[in-house]
């Protein structure tokens, strides 16, 4: 009970700060939930945003109406850890400039390996990132769990995942950043599998993000699983195209809205259409005809 209490302290403290933390287990907190926050889309830029330099970037989601973005590794926008301090000081310049919330970074960082030296490369990768999202005013960094390995006790995997997540959380407080797990990879999409991490993870500031997988699907069925996971989803939420997929994003909006949900639906996007900018707002539309309907 303690260890949630943390988090609705958290919760607390970061929307009295300004930073977005959506975390739904504390969604009978009042009055910080008094009064049940729209939906708002945002973008990933794994796909339709991975060619355009920042200013491109920032303009299309202005002119399209998305009002986030999640930066995304090796991308042409360009912000990586090898940008000096004056050129991190110019991209969050950028953002205060502009309606467009930089929320941070999305890294491939992960935690699986059994090679020590492998795991402490992605950990203190992580820690790098930290630094970069608070220089460029961003309140996040996406990391990810992506397998179970074989040969490899399942507990002890499990158990150095939530150690590792521990960890960077530990240090990111100290930077005001959130950790966002996203639910990904072979095995480690499995919501079970998420919980039983979570059940481990301590540091109040490490989240999941919910990437409206398949298997969100599987027995006993999309508000069971849901529920599982309900009091560590944070302020982010992956949703692939609304045109291209027929998972049930109208029932996934009406639970996230039902408890509370203040943070960013994003937009990632798999396919490649020619006019990104006419593809942007065809799921805009579809967005807002979907959240007219809450």
């Amino acid at each position: 009970m303690k260890q949630l209490l943390d988090r609705r302290e958290f919760v607390k403290r970061g929307l009295a700060s300004g930073i977005a933390v959506g975390l739904l287990g504390a969604a009978s907190i009042q009055p910080v939930y008094a009064r049940r926050a729209p939906l708002k889309l945002g973008l990933v830029t794994y796909q339709w945003g991975k060619d355009m330099t920042l200013p491109e970037l920032i303009a299309a989601c202005e002119k399209t109406g998305y009002g986030a973005v999640e930066l995304r590794t090796e991308h042409a926008h360009g912000v990586e850890i090898s940008l000096s301090k004056k050129a991190r000081k110019e991209v969050k310049k950028r953002f205060k400039d502009s309606p467009v919330t930089c929320l941070g970074y999305g890294s491939n960082y992960e935690y699986h390996s059994p090679e020590p030296a492998v795991l402490r490369k992605n950990i203190e990768g992580t820690k790098e990132y930290i630094k970069l999202c608070k220089d460029i005013g961003a309140s996040g960094i996406k990391v990810k769990p992506n397998t179970l390995p074989e040969g490899v006790a399942r507990e002890k995997t499990i158990a150095q995942i939530a150690a590792s997540f521990n960890e960077v959380g530990k240090f990111a407080q100290d930077y005001g950043q959130l950790i966002r797990v996203e639910v990904h990879g072979r095995i480690t999409q499995e919501l079970p599998v998420m919980k039983e991490i979570f059940d481990q993870v301590t540091e109040k500031n490490v989240v999941i993000c919910w990437n409206s997988n398949d298997t969100d699907l599987k027995e006993p069925g999309l508000t069971a699983n849901f529920n599982m996971v309900k009091q560590w989803i944070g302020d982010t939420t992956h949703c692939r195209a609304f045109s291209e997929t027929n998972y049930p994003f109208q029932d996934l909006f009406g639970l996230l809205s039902g408890a509370n949900y203040e943070g960013w639906i994003l937009l990632e996007a798999h396919s490649n259409p020619s006019d990104k900018i006419a593809a942007l707002q065809k799921e805009k539309q579809l967005f807002d005809q979907m959240v007219s309907k809450l």
